[in-house]
């Protein structure tokens, strides 16, 4: 639990301190759409699939610490310095060192017990966080366009 509680605290600090690219729109609209992606997938993947999961199985309030305190600021964090305007390389590297910060932190989180795997493994971990942050990425672009053609 602690582990939990003391990174939330560090990522949330992190992103709300770090200089922005990102204009409040985009953060409002990306955060919300990764925390709806992300619960909807829960649904399945924990709640109906029972693959993973927080604690234990169940739900349970202290889920809310991760799903508020971490997904939000590692959205943040992750689309605000992302190389939009870098070679296709460098894009992928990006993505790729983010994706195995992502499965290691998974790592750390079920060694500390609040996560765990129930038929769920690492290397599903990483071949879907590559497509989360992709789909991270397109949903930002979406938000940006959407916000030229309003002007």
């Amino acid at each position: 639990m602690w582990f939990l509680i003391i990174s939330a605290i560090i990522f949330s600090i992190y992103s709300i301190f770090m200089p922005k690219k990102l204009t409040p729109i985009e953060i409002f609209s990306t955060i919300f759409f990764a925390m709806t992606l992300q619960d909807n997938v829960d649904i399945y993947l924990d709640g109906k699939y029972n693959l993973y999961g927080y604690f234990t199985k169940g739900i349970q309030w202290r889920t809310l610490i991760a799903i508020i305190g971490i997904y939000p600021a590692i959205t943040i964090i992750f689309l605000n310095y992302y190389p939009f305007q870098r070679k296709w390389r460098n894009k992928v590297v990006y993505i790729l060192v983010w994706s195995g910060f992502a499965v290691l932190y998974e790592y750390i989180a079920v060694k500390s017990g609040y996560f765990y795997h129930n038929g769920w493994t690492y290397l599903y971990s990483a071949f879907s966080y590559p497509v989360l942050f992709c789909i991270l990425v397109i949903v930002l672009k979406i938000v940006q366009k959407l916000v030229r053609e309003s002007l």
